[in-house]
């Protein structure tokens, strides 16, 4: 197929497409792409790299993973997922590489096509999934993987990693997107309420009954059923599960009628299934049918690079309206964290500290947790001592012996939340 051809073909493209050659040069670019990533620029003769990554070298001399190269070894088709300029900004791309063989079978050009990802964004975002870090990226591509998919997927990760936002991902990129997402809690479900919740009930089903209870199965028709922390699930529960996944049908309580079940299935647990299977607390059976596609959603402290973004995009969430911003020393602080609550609990951190300061300035003082002192007024304001007010350097003294107290004598870690060096901290100290 010669390259007129092949250019007329990616024309009727929706999708961004390009035609390369083996040295990385764009010799065809279709309007989409011309439209998304040329920045009303010249793209035919220039090199890919330059135009999506502005680097200088290929992706894979900068550390990326470089789908041409990729395709070259392998003379198949490749995918990876990218971080790419376009004219919003940069985004998340989904790009997939297809050799084309000439007359004589050799691989002479390259098809790329690009596919921008909706469900998340490397900027700023006021809802939705946000991160660029490799561990976020990682993650991401898994999704973008799964998501078209029917396979049971498994989400696997600390308590407050996101994963119902990620579950919500994986629906928005299946076919399935425009039918209803239905989440479900099962840590501390009884097995009547299981039932009665997942399958509905009948009219006179048991006493209280008064009407036709439609569950949650026959409301995910056609859609998503997300079993949250689907590990605390006891043992004759995990049983009516799998019965309801291996035979497709259910009926209500109190019901005769056996009804269809459409739903894809998504389930999260931070637990160690593994384990459970092991001990015998989770049915062997029940782990392989939903254990399809694990993803493991990553703890904050392995997103790192991420804080700053889900900080801007966190405060926009907590305090709509507001031009909300932490200053540097409150930033050092948070970046001293450990976070074992993970995201859920930078937010509610942020959030405490939006209602705490009056400005739109967040200071080290309103990230501290205000209500684990004694006497908050103490240091929240002067105090007289024989008719006269406390200096501002007796004020620091009394605050410092408090939080020193506090952290039970662990002067590093103090330094770490009080934003300043250990250096400067001890020297206070030592005029306690």
């Amino acid at each position: 197929m010669n390259l007129n051809k092949i250019s007329s073909f990616l024309d009727s493209f929706d999708e961004p497409s390009i035609v390369m050659d083996a040295n990385y040069r764009i010799l065809s670019a279709n309007q989409a792409y011309l439209r998304d990533f040329s920045n009303n620029g010249p793209v035919v003769g220039r090199l890919c790299y330059e135009i999506s990554h502005r680097f200088s070298v290929p992706c894979d001399q900068a550390g990326e993973s470089c789908p041409l190269q990729a395709s070259r070894a392998s003379g198949q088709k490749e995918r990876v997922l990218h971080l790419h300029y376009t004219s919003r900004g940069e985004e998340h791309v989904d790009v997939e590489t297809t050799p084309i063989s000439d007359d004589n079978g050799e691989r002479t050009l390259y098809v790329e096509t690009m596919r921008v990802v909706r469900q998340a964004s490397s900027r700023p975002a006021a809802q939705g999934l946000v991160g660029r870090s490799p561990a976020f990226t990682r993650m991401l591509a898994r999704v973008m993987r799964v998501a078209p998919s029917m396979a049971a997927v498994m989400l696997l990760g600390e308590t407050g990693t996101g994963k119902e936002l990620v579950a919500r991902a994986i629906h928005e990129g299946s076919a399935r997107a425009a039918r209803p997402f239905v989440p479900v809690d099962c840590s501390g479900l009884t097995e009547t309420l299981f039932e009665s919740e997942l399958f509905g009930y009948e009219k006179g089903a048991f006493t209280g009954a008064t009407h036709r209870k439609q569950g949650l199965i026959e409301t995910a028709n056609g859609g998503t059923l997300f079993l949250d922390e689907i590990g605390d699930l006891p043992l004759a529960l995990q049983v009516k599960l799998l019965r309801l996944l291996e035979t497709g049908t259910f009926r209500r309580v109190g019901g005769v009628e056996v009804l269809p079940a459409n739903f894809r299935l998504i389930s999260a647990t931070h637990r160690d299934l593994d384990a459970l299977v092991k001990v015998e607390t989770f049915r062997r059976d029940l782990y392989f049918r939903i254990n399809t596609f694990p993803i493991h959603t990553p703890s904050l402290r392995e997103r790192a690079p991420d804080l700053a973004l889900l900080v801007e995009s966190l405060l926009s969430r907590v305090a709509p309206g507001r031009e909300l911003h932490l200053n540097a020393e409150a930033m050092s602080m948070l970046e001293s964290m450990q976070f074992d609550g993970n995201i859920r609990e930078l937010r509610n951190l942020l959030e405490r500290a939006s209602l705490l300061a009056d400005g739109d300035e967040i200071e080290p003082r309103h990230i501290l947790d205000m209500e684990t002192e004694p006497e908050a007024s103490a240091v929240t304001r002067p105090k007289e001592i024989d008719g006269r007010w406390l200096t501002l350097k007796e004020n620091e003294h009394r605050y410092l012996a408090w939080a020193l107290a506090a952290h039970q004598g662990d002067r590093p870690a103090l330094a770490r939340h009080l934003g300043i060096s250990e250096r400067t901290l001890f020297r206070k100290l030592g005029t306690l």
